[in-house]
């Protein structure tokens, strides 16, 4: 029976979709299909018996998430289900450039059994699908415009591949722009929705309404740039979209007519900006096929994003000067920071490429690079392009360059001569590199290898070629689109352009054995071959890496090829590793075979003589351009015949061909590599050598981010799919680095106990610098058939986005218990404190006498709290809250209810509850990173600020020497105090609630990371009111006896005078009573 076949099915087709208001679960079915119900249920139920359960991961870049089907089957169920809820995988609905994710699906994680690939794409935050740009289109209306069609144009999302728009370049007969969108990546048609833009241009036109026609476009990460046969126009901020239909603005060239426009072309350096850094900004070029005159400033514009302002791509330092040689292309390398030009000279037919460096987003006019000249053969070029998320730069025309450098050196890959490569296509996936020339040929290769492969032609006359999100070729034409097979080689991509086609060429080969294993193919040119198609008789760079057949039994891979001018009648050779030993001739064949062979030299070429005493030896016509072998010896390539016993040939190795010698039968051997009968040899793709793993992600284009003292280490590994092979001692992948003055980069490699290779790169931050950098693992030994031969991840010296600092706990509260309110301890005191409506915590004036803008828990409904002072009406400010009637209307989300950002206050309703007072309370700190969480300790140094301007609080940390004289440093210039993280304790003596904000100070990282934490303290004592019933008594006491001394004197009564007086009355009373009077008094009071 046939091995059963596991499919996916998608209940939701549109992913995310909001309805309502309501965001959906992903709900996703998977089973076997197989030729019936009770098979498939019985598929099921051996495997979920045995613990299997399909795995479906979700990645890109920077994410990477594993669900895992239910593994339960209920009775009558012959699928396996999984409901993946939209916050385990994004929580975020803003519309922004986002990346498209991957889907895998396995039979078991872990287990790459009935894998499968998709993608998942997030509809409602894609900018470009939030859009109207014109009059929708029914299917039917457009195919009356596929008569006047005349070109195609493709462009996509350079974050999300298979959303793409597809335009129409129509003749004079038809105007307008005609624009078809896609979120499917052109598989079906149902999936593309057609519009009419022809009112939207022309209601930025004043006069000129007639032969419009789309020329160019791109779309850029937020923008959308059409050039037409009326000028360039660029999209509004496709992030922000409004209930009406997309809206242009007109680029204004001076100078420039509808016959500049429609020979005008647009280049862009496609790159994602999903989680966008400063430093990341779109550009894009126009160039337009004329020479400028001496009152024009160029014929070459560039502009970044919004793309407001266009500027000459030429430094002012070049306006005036009418012979400089013309713009091609005009690119700017981020990574460098720099412009690449492509410069044509037309009369002296020469091309050169110049680097400048950007200052304030203009290039420089002295070069940063030596200028690269271009050699004359070089002499049909037609411009540049960066592969999709690298460094890999392509000149391209009738010869293929790359440069790996930005633009410093060029390597030549492919040599056309009187073709013209005048389309590119990228897939920043599988890095597949598509070029189609003027003729309809096509060819691939990989992104920085340095081979190529012929893959077919193209036989219709309008057609353009797409690359999805996975890799997948797109062949679109009017009417119809195809798409290649998976894309694990370029053998599926032959079904869009016909049989794999023979990249051999029609001339005679001459072997020589060099060893057992190793063998030499000499390629023949006759003497009298013109010398404009000598190339034709020659290998060339395509023949690297690929097959050599015979026409009778043989195969041998190529490893290298080489350009000589000897030996005479052989320009060019082939060394190849022979993995099936080649046809002989026979006998019955050559009857030449069945003698001796004698041969002398004759001049510059050598006589073979049979012996005449055999008579059915002979030498026939058809042995001219067969190769007589001799072991040890040098080979002979049979030119031409004498007679019947004699030969004329030409020696492949001059200096070791015998003179004078006779060989016997049997002792010399004849191959048949000659094309004279009809060529006997044929050369394909060799198949796929060796296998490529990367330990670190499941992605193949991961985006890691190094932040300041940190480093990142990348592992892969190189598995040949081989055996007996041949241990070679150079390295099987090279690397490079896209801007190596941002990051420190070291490598180190070895072999494994199974014979495979492993690097191990490490980068690290070493410049206080932000910026982004590609690396480049190529495998320059593999084969174009191997689905990964590149590998190219990308390295950001900044601050990840999923890089925050969060306060830990002193006590862990369930969230559940959170949503209840109520989390008693082991005395029963709750945990939790639920603010009342309109808070607002109280100042250092008094609780009745809240300062604050921050209002908690707000409900613009109900009346505010504590608003009876005038300075607390002046103060309290809404924010979520603001402009509205209802707490509903604040739309808070479950987030924002519980986070402690003060931005969020409005809609924060509990807080952590604590009793008073609080001593020692460790302010504990950790970072969270893709990595894990580290604690948050020395280097780092933190700034505590209490966010309502409360004070009846101290923090209190240890502080080691180096701490010490940070501290010193800082404390002037930031005008707060610098705390050490480590042993961080905080004490409060006041009541309700304090609201901290934490700052880690910037030198030490690229992130602004900043937590708050709340903490609300309950059942504070009364204040004793010792202190003020003292001052006032004290107050009154002194008052009063002021006033009865001002009474006195005002009286003229003076107390102590009288005071005096009363003394001496009484002691002139008591000095006249005698003793005796005493006594008596004294005796008759008893």
């Amino acid at each position: 029976m046939e091995s059963p076949l596991i499919y996916v099915s998608v209940l939701l087709l549109n992913v995310f979709e909001f309805s309502s208001g309501i965001v959906y679960n992903k709900k996703i079915q998977c089973f076997f299909q197989t030729e019936n119900e009770i098979a498939s249920k019985a598929m099921l139920s051996v495997f979920t018996s045995g613990g299997l359960a399909p795995s479906l991961g979700i990645m890109n870049s920077t994410y990477n998430g594993i669900f895992h089907f239910n593994l339960t089957l209920f009775s009558d169920r012959i699928l396996w289900l999984v409901d993946i809820p939209r916050e385990n995988i994004t929580q975020s609905t803003d519309i922004a450039a986002v990346e498209e994710w991957l889907v895998r699906i396995t039979l078991h994680h872990g287990l790459n059994i009935y894998a499968t690939e998709g993608t998942l794409l997030d509809v409602i935050r894609e900018p470009i699908l939030q859009w109207t740009p014109g009059d929708v289109i029914p299917e039917s209306e457009i195919s009356k415009l596929y008569p006047h069609v005349v070109d195609l144009k493709v462009t996509k999302c350079p974050c999300a591949n298979d959303v793409a728009l597809l335009g129409f370049i129509v003749d004079t007969i038809v105007d307008g722009v005609y624009i078809g969108i896609t979120f499917g990546g052109f598989w079906h048609d149902y999936d593309t929705t057609w519009f009419n833009m022809t009112q939207t241009i022309y209601s930025q036109l004043q006069e000129e309404h007639e032969d419009l026609s789309l020329v160019d476009m791109v779309l850029t990460n937020h923008f959308l740039v059409i050039l037409t046969s009326l000028g360039l126009f660029v999209s509004e901020d496709l992030r922000y979209p409004s209930y009406y239909s997309l809206s242009f603005s007109r680029a204004d060239f001076c100078g420039f007519e509808r016959v500049d426009y429609v020979k005008g072309k647009l280049w862009y350096n496609e790159r994602c900006f999903a989680n966008r850094e400063h430093f990341e900004v779109d550009y894009v070029t126009v160039t337009f096929e004329r020479n400028r005159t001496l009152s024009e400033s160029s014929s070459c514009f560039y502009s970044q994003e919004p793309f407001l302002e266009w500027v000459p791509c030429l430094p002012h330092i070049f306006k005036g000067i009418k012979m400089f040689p013309t713009v091609l292309t005009f690119l700017v390398d981020q990574e460098h920071g720099t412009g690449v030009y492509l410069f044509y000279n037309k009369v002296r037919k020469t091309a050169i490429a110049s680097v400048s460096t950007l200052r304030n987003n203009e290039p420089n006019s002295q070069s940063k690079f030596p200028i690269f000249r271009f050699p004359s053969s070089f002499s049909s070029p037609v411009g540049m392009v960066f592969h999709p998320r690298s460094h890999f730069l392509y000149a391209y025309g009738n010869q293929m360059w790359l440069s790996v450098d930005g633009g410093n050196t060029f390597q030549l890959i492919a040599n056309f001569h009187d073709d013209i490569i005048k389309k590119t296509f990228h897939s920043f996936y599988t890095s597949a590199i598509t070029f189609v020339s003027q003729r309809g040929k096509v060819y691939s290769t990989k992104a920085g290898m340095g081979r190529y492969s012929a893959v077919g032609s193209v036989t219709e006359r309008i057609f353009t070629l797409y690359y999805d999100h996975l890799g997948f070729l797109h062949k679109l034409t009017l009417g119809r689109f195809e798409a290649s097979g998976p894309p694990t080689a370029f053998g599926n991509s032959r079904n869009l352009f016909g049989q794999p086609p023979d990249m051999g060429f029609e001339t005679a080969l001459a072997p020589q054995h060099t060893s057992l294993d190793e063998i030499i193919f000499f390629a023949y040119v006759p003497e009298n071959e013109p010398q404009e198609t000598i190339y034709s008789k020659k290998f060339s760079n395509i023949h690297y890496g690929k097959v050599i057949h015979s026409g009778k039994t043989g195969r041998a891979y190529i490893r290298k090829v080489l350009q000589h001018t000897t030996p005479k009648g052989f320009l060019s050779s082939v060394i190849a590793e022979m993995k099936e030993p080649f046809g002989l001739e026979e006998v019955n064949e050559s009857s030449c075979l069945s003698s001796s062979l004698l041969i002398n030299k004759a001049g510059n070429v050598y006589k073979l003589t049979l012996d005449s005493q055999v008579v059915q030896a002979l030498f026939e016509h058809t042995d001219i351009e067969k190769t007589v072998v001799l072991p040890g010896y040098s080979s002979f390539l049979i030119t031409s015949i004498l007679d019947n016993k004699n030969a004329l040939a030409i020696a492949t190795m001059p200096e070791s061909a015998p003179n004078n010698m006779t060989f016997l039968k049997s002792t010399w051997f004849l191959y048949n590599f000659g094309q004279r009968n009809g060529r006997t040899w044929k050369i394909y793709s060799k198949p796929c050598n060796y296998w490529f793993q990367h330990d670190d992600s499941p992605s193949l284009n991961i985006v890691k981010y190094i932040d300041l003292g940190n480093s990142y280490v990348l592992k892969a590994k190189v598995i040949r799919n081989a055996k007996g092979f041949q241990m070679l001692e150079i390295p099987l992948l090279t690397v490079f680095v896209g801007n190596p003055n941002l990051l420190e980069v070291t490598a180190e490699v070895t072999f494994d106990d199974t014979d495979s290779y492993v690097i191990t790169i490490s980068a690290a931050s070493k410049l206080l610098h932000q910026g982004s950098t590609s690396l480049a693992f190529i495998m320059w030994s593999a084969s174009t058939e191997c689905f990964v031969t590149t590998m190219v991840p990308t390295l950001k010296s900044s601050c990840s986005y999923l890089r925050s600092m969060h306060h830990i706990p002193s006590k862990f509260i369930p969230f559940e218990d959170w949503i209840s309110g109520v989390h008693k301890d082991s005395q029963g005191f709750n945990l939790i404190k639920t603010l009342p409506i309109n808070y607002r915590p109280p100042s250092n004036m008094g609780i009745a006498i809240p300062l604050t803008d921050n209002f908690y828990h707000a409900d613009p409904s109900k009346p505010i709290p504590r608003n009876l002072f005038h300075m607390s009406k002046k103060t309290g400010k809404f924010k979520q809250c603001a402009n509205v009637s209802t707490r509903e209307e604040c739309n808070c989300t479950k987030d924002q209810k519980f986070s402690h950002a003060v931005a969020f206050s409005d809609c924060r309703e509990k807080v952590p509850r604590f009793k008073f007072p609080i001593t020692q309370y460790p302010v504990s700190l950790e970072i969270i990173n893709e990595d894990g969480r580290v604690p948050l300790q020395s280097p780092y140094l933190v700034t505590v600020t209490e966010v309502n301007m409360r004070h009846n609080w101290k923090l209190k940390h240890t502080v080691p020497e180096n701490i010490k004289r940070m501290k010193q440093l800082l404390e002037p210039i930031l005008g707060a105090a610098v705390y050490n993280p480590s042993g961080l304790n905080l004490s409060i003596k006041g009541s309700e609630l304090f609201h901290f904000r934490v700052t880690v100070i910037s030198g030490v990282t690229f992130c602004n990371l900043i937590e708050e934490f709340q903490i609300y303290v309950d059942e504070a004592p009364l204040p004793f009111p010792g202190h003020t019933l003292i001052a006032v008594a004290t107050a009154v006491v002194l008052g009063g006896l002021i006033f009865i001394a001002f009474m006195f004197q005002l009286q003229g009564i003076h107390p102590w005078r009288t005071f005096q007086r009363w003394i001496r009355r009484n002691q002139e009373k008591f000095s006249s009573i005698s003793l005796s009077e005493l006594i008596h008094r004294s005796k008759s009071e008893e």
